[in-house]
Order: structure tokens, then sequence, then C-alpha cells
């Protein structure tokens, strides 16, 4: 028990706890990717309403998980505080999605959802 207890410590101390390695087969799917480039789906512009709403639905998905994350490197006094922020501005993101759209065709005009 001390052997694997002193072990654990040893591996800790030098970093190598927590190190990730990538097999190697994954390594070289990954580089193919890369030199591939990106799939041309993603310069492809979405012609349907319906599609634009979705995509504005996942990036306003995307922003949550991201406000999230930046919550957690908060201290604990302020990480309730910042997640509810985070929830209520999603909400009303979603709440205000066709108005959102509108307003990011016309890039003259903003849509300020912090009620400022």
């Amino acid at each position: 028990m001390k052997l694997l207890i002193g072990a654990a410590l040893a591996l800790a101390c030098t970093g190598q706890a927590g190190a990730q390695v990538t097999p190697p087969e994954i390594a070289r799917q990954q580089l193919q990717e890369i030199q591939r480039g990106d799939p041309p789906r993603w310069s492809r512009p979405d012609r349907t309403e319906a599609a634009q709403l979705a995509t504005l639905r996942k990036e306003i998905n995307a922003a949550l998980r991201e406000a999230l994350e930046a919550c957690k490197q908060q201290g604990a006094g302020t990480h309730s505080a910042c997640v509810k922020a985070a929830r209520a501005t999603h909400r009303d993101d979603l709440a205000n999605l066709r108005q959102i759209h509108v307003a990011s065709r016309d890039l003259s005009r903003t849509y300020e959802t912090s009620g400022k």
C-alpha cells in the first residue's frame, strides 16, 4: 500500500500523473485530417432561415459552455453567481433567437441581451 502511494506521489511530483499520450494510430489520423484541411461544409453558408436559426442555437449553446468553463476558474464565492448569470444570458438569448437572427443580418444594428 505504501509503495502505491509513494509511486502515485512520485508521478504527481514529476507531472506525469496527468500527462496524456496520444496513441500512434490516432496521431497519424489527426495528421491526415489536418493535411486535408477544413471540410467544405464549414465554409458553406446556411441558405434557409431554419438552418441559420439552428446554427445560431448551436452558437448560443457553445457560448453557454464557454461561460460555464470560465465560471469554473473563478473562486468559490463568485462561482454560483457566475453560473446563474451565464444561464440567464443563455435563456434570454434563446428566448430572443429570432430578434438576434434579424439583427445579425443587419450588422449596423446590435441586440443587447444584458438589459443595459
